[in-house]
């Protein structure tokens, strides 16, 4: 799998299942009810397909600074992000997530290209069901 694909899984599959979890353990069993009997007029309809849920980037990220140790800036540094999802955020990897992204300017100026990969990863996060702040994205 690729650096953005590990990204996006241990952020948006994360909380996707610890949020249907959640809900299932909240809601009270229903007894089971009798089927109902079969009409053979009424026409019957497909399953509709659910849309995936909308993850709350924030909450999710937050959930996993409280759960460790280390200061971690998720929020505007594309190594700590990668660090609290446990991705290593070494030089190289990080070329390698700029190469997998478009990234055009100089990987030899690492300050730019990290800004860039953060506003790009929380893009990416945003376009695949990631409900991230507005104050992110800018």
């Amino acid at each position: 799998m690729n650096i953005l694909g590990s990204l996006m899984g241990k952020i948006l599959g994360h909380s996707a299942r610890g949020s249907e979890a959640k809900a299932n353990a909240a809601r009270p069993a229903a007894p089971a009810a009798a089927p109902a009997p079969a009409t053979p007029t009424a026409p019957s309809t497909p399953a509709a397909t659910a849309a995936p849920p909308v993850v709350d980037v924030e909450t999710v990220l937050e959930t996993m600074a409280a759960g460790t140790k280390q200061e971690l800036d998720w929020r505007h540094s594309i190594v700590d992000l990668m660090k609290l999802t446990g991705i290593d955020s070494s030089l190289a990897n990080r070329k390698a997530l700029a190469q997998e992204l478009g990234y055009t300017g100089d990987m030899n100026d690492s300050a730019t290209m990290n800004v860039w990969l953060h506003k790009q990863v929380l893009r990416k996060l945003s376009e695949n069901g990631g409900q991230v702040p507005a104050n992110l994205l800018d």
